[in-house]
């Protein structure tokens, strides 16, 4: 029971933290007159990472690399089986042609970058994490070069800054919270891992992984409640290559991390490459270009699958 409630106390604190941070950076980059597109592509996209980025570091540090890895490739399941699934469900959604041209592509070749660091060691190394970051930055480059027309949903046009005091306040206000966060749901997960005498990567691609992808949802959610523009594929898209190049970059880092659990790399890391995939032919049957409530049952069946396969 103790576990439970470090592990909700960690999740309401990663919440907050995340929201914080992301007013924080948005007000601080519209006082510093930063373009919103190069705000979206990069502030917002780091403060809305910033949950599983510090959850991972943590976890690595205090010796569990299982969480910081399950965390990540749980995320990213959970992003595009449990969050695109339930916003398909409650309305369909037109994609743009910056998907199959950009967006799919790069999330498939990060997804393939580690796959190949992390299947064939099981680990990784300091070297490969800098790869991974280097990557990103060029990924991020070319957008704000070449994909200049993209739209940016997270932000509203009349965004005003905020009083330095504040933004400063956010800003320090976000970084406890998200700390906190981290160490209350680190130590609920391995708690709740050694009770049920599971591993804490089965507790990372579940749980944990659901929790950092809240965010995601509840934003998903309200914009189709208040039938706005959801929370867009690509949004969501970006989102997975940000965890895999800059969270686990970052991390690997920071410190080098092994696998514990086997189970990630004969089991989870598949499932993260399928269901990736998978998106792939669901925006051009029947439609082109077109997710529907049918697609949304077929990623929710596909991530309730993962779950009790994993599971069970």
């Amino acid at each position: 029971m103790l576990n439970l409630l470090f592990i909700a106390l960690g999740l309401l604190l990663l919440i907050m933290g995340g929201n914080w941070l992301l007013k924080a950076a948005v007000a601080l980059s519209l006082r510093l007159n930063i373009p919103k597109i190069v705000i979206g592509m990069t502030v917002v996209s780091f403060a809305t990472s910033a949950p599983e980025l510090i959850v991972s570091i943590n976890a690595a540090l205090d010796g569990f690399p299982d969480l910081a890895l399950g965390n990540v490739v749980g995320s990213n399941i959970a992003n595009l089986g449990l969050v695109l699934g339930v916003t398909l469900l409650l309305g369909g959604m037109d994609v743009r042609k910056s998907f199959y041209t950009t967006d799919w592509p790069v999330m498939m070749l990060a997804s393939l970058l580690f796959f190949v660091f992390i299947f064939f060691d099981g680990e990784l190394q300091r070297y490969e994490g800098v790869i991974m970051v280097a990557a990103l930055f060029f990924f991020l480059v070319y957008l704000l070069r070449f994909q200049k027309q993209a739209v940016v949903d997270e932000m509203s046009e009349d965004d005003m800054p905020l009083p330095l005091y504040k933004t400063t306040l956010f800003l320090g206000l976000g970084s406890v919270a998200l700390w906190g966060g981290s160490e209350s749901l680190i130590k609920g997960a391995v708690g709740l891992a050694e009770f049920y005498g599971v591993s804490e990567r089965i507790i990372a691609v579940t749980i944990v992984s659901i929790g950092t992808s809240i965010p995601e949802l509840a934003a998903s959610v309200i914009a189709v409640l208040k039938k706005e523009k959801a929370i867009s594929l690509g949004n969501l898209i970006g989102s997975n290559i940000f965890n895999l190049l800059a969270v686990l970059g970052i991390t690997s880092i920071v410190t080098p991390i092994t696998v514990m659990d086997q189970g990630l790399l004969s089991n989870d890391i598949f499932w993260m490459l399928g269901i990736s995939f998978l998106v792939l032919p669901l925006v051009f049957i029947p439609k082109g270009l077109r997710l529907g409530w049918r697609d949304g049952l077929i990623l929710l069946v596909t991530y309730s699958a993962f779950v009790y396969l994993t599971v069970s």
